[in-house]
């Protein structure tokens, strides 16, 4: 007998859903991060350079983000069982497609296909949740789904960079396979059709509009650092994005359907929630970039040992959900909401002082620092701001809320690697201004290192050269590391400001057994 044709109880049914659903969500995330420590391996086998290898990476960023709008209008039109099913099978496909890829423009194809249905995945999930579980269950089922949004991007590299040096490459996608096709399997048997309406009228002008400006604004925000902020190329795109945007508002506001309903943004606490969300987010994915970059380039670590490092935070944001939930319960969301964040920031400043000396396990310890702050905001910031949208507009939320995470995690990226990059050549200046051949300092340290090479048994002349090289080489390396310092000044004031829209949230209390909310 099939589960589905079992009389589950209901409060057992959300947490088979739950679990289900959690399948889909941790495969999405986690092909957001695996892929990239692919990618030089790609770049030998396809033969391609660094530019067209990226769109690997690109073109999933770019299509998760232009599909996810719609998914509001899907779920209403077709149902959420049915597009979870149809969005999985899509990933599972496209993730087979991707394990047998040709060439890199065949991998880019396939990895677009990929991403509808990752794409599709996250909100559709999130609605699911939402609509199967009453309001005073909300923050632990959340709290239970979020783990996946936080362990995910950790493990990516980790498991991206065994796979890469022990296995093969193509493992990172056919690994989805067996897992889509068993949760596909379950998924059939056990979730349950909610109501929707084919009625509905599918929104095409805001769509254009919403795809264009969000396309734009994602890839300006992924290619502004290489092509430059002030390029025709890069301002093109944000004028387009602008405008398009623009005019989407327009028609969402002056639609009787629209794909995305913006007139959620009047209530008061999903508008902040989604202020604090976005910050937050800039807070989680700019860590994880700035952190592998540090260990990997300067400090010299390998793939499988900077994964390795995130994965205890990972882990403990994933483990203090639940037990965020369960606080946010007894003494409210907010408390809850503006301790980890106010956390995440405080325990972002002590990467502002990190060296080549600064050992690995001081930084995993301040990574789990941040991992209790993430663990604490990211779900219950979600819960709070969504209490109060009604069940009929759940789904168009979600979407939101999951477009803006995508935007966030894009321009979080896009900020700190420009700090890193203008920083760099400050300090680089800085300090070429303070070596003189007149400094006694600088003559000692030349002397040192050319009796050094010399006792090698290079000349006096090429010792000399080679000194003067290894100056100039020591000089980046330390304008590179105050550059770190200066980034991870700028995340750790990103997560510190999240406090204000934090601290602008309403209580909420939800009624056990009610579909509403007191807000206070």
């Amino acid at each position: 007998m099939f589960i589905s044709n079992l009389k589950i109880k209901e409060e057992h049914y959300r947490w088979w859903a739950l679990g289900v659903t959690i399948i889909g969500s941790f495969m999405s995330i986690l092909d957001t991060s695996i892929v990239n420590i692919a990618i030089p391996k790609m770049m030998a086998v396809f033969s391609v350079g660094t530019d067209d290898a990226q769109w690997i990476l690109t073109a999933y960023m770019l299509t998760m983000g232009v599909i996810q709008p719609a998914t509001g209008y899907l779920c209403e039109a077709y149902g959420t069982r049915r597009m979870y099913l149809l969005s999985l099978a899509i990933f599972t496909a496209g993730s087979f497609l991707c394990g047998i890829a040709w060439s890199n423009d065949s991998m880019i194809i396939f990895r677009v296909m990929q991403a509808i249905g990752g794409g599709l995945i996250i909100p559709v999930t999130m609605t699911i949740v939402y609509k199967v579980f009453p309001i005073e269950q909300r923050n632990m089922a959340m709290g239970v789904w979020g783990i996946s949004a936080m362990v995910a991007p950790a493990i990516g590299p980790t498991l991206s960079g065994y796979l890469v040096e022990y296995w093969d490459w193509r493992l990172i996608f056919t690994i989805n396979i067996p897992i889509g096709l068993i949760g596909y399997a379950v998924a059939a048997l056990v979730l349950r059709e909610m109501p929707f309406s084919r009625d509905q009228k599918f929104d095409g002008a805001g769509f254009i509009t919403s795809a264009l400006g969000l396309f734009c604004l994602l890839l300006a925000l992924s290619k502004g650092t290489e092509e430059g902020w002030t390029s025709a190329y890069i301002t093109a795109l944000f004028y387009v994005s602008l405008a398009s945007l623009i005019l989407f508002i327009f028609i969402e506001l002056n639609h009787e359907n629209p794909i995305l309903d913006l007139r959620i943004f009047k209530d008061w606490n999903f508008t902040f929630s989604m202020i604090t969300t976005f910050i937050g987010t800039m807070g989680l994915y700019g860590a994880i970039f700035l952190v592998p970059l540090f260990m990997e380039n300067l400090r010299g670590y390998t793939a499988m040992q900077t994964g390795v490092l995130l994965f205890p935070s990972a882990a403990t944001a994933g483990l203090l959900m639940p037990i965020a939930a369960k606080l946010a319960d007894r003494f409210g969301a907010k408390p809850v909401v503006v301790s980890g964040i106010f956390l995440l920031g405080i325990g972002t400043m002590p990467l502002m002082y990190i060296n080549m000396d600064t050992s690995y396990e001081y930084v995993m310890g301040i990574m789990v620092l941040r991992g209790l702050g993430l663990g604490l905001f990211m779900m219950p910031v979600t819960v709070m701001g969504m209490a109060n949208i009604p069940l009929a507009n759940v789904s168009r939320a979600s979407s939101i809320n999951n477009a803006l995470r995508q935007v966030s995690g894009s321009m979080g990226i896009a900020i700190l690697t420009t700090v890193i990059q203008n920083r760099q050549i400050f300090h680089l200046s800085h300090i070429a201004e303070n070596i003189t051949m007149n400094s006694l300092t600088v003559q000692n340290m030349l002397t040192t290192e050319q009796k050094m090479f010399m006792h090698l048994g290079d000349t006096a002349w090429i010792a000399h050269i080679k000194s003067l090289a290894l100056m100039s080489t020591m000089a980046l390396r330390q304008s590179s590391i105050f550059s770190f310092d200066d980034a991870f000044f700028v995340l750790s004031l990103l997560c510190l400001v999240g406090v204000i829209p934090a601290m602008l949230l309403k209580s909420v209390k939800a009624h056990k057994g009610s579909t509403t909310v007191v807000i206070e």
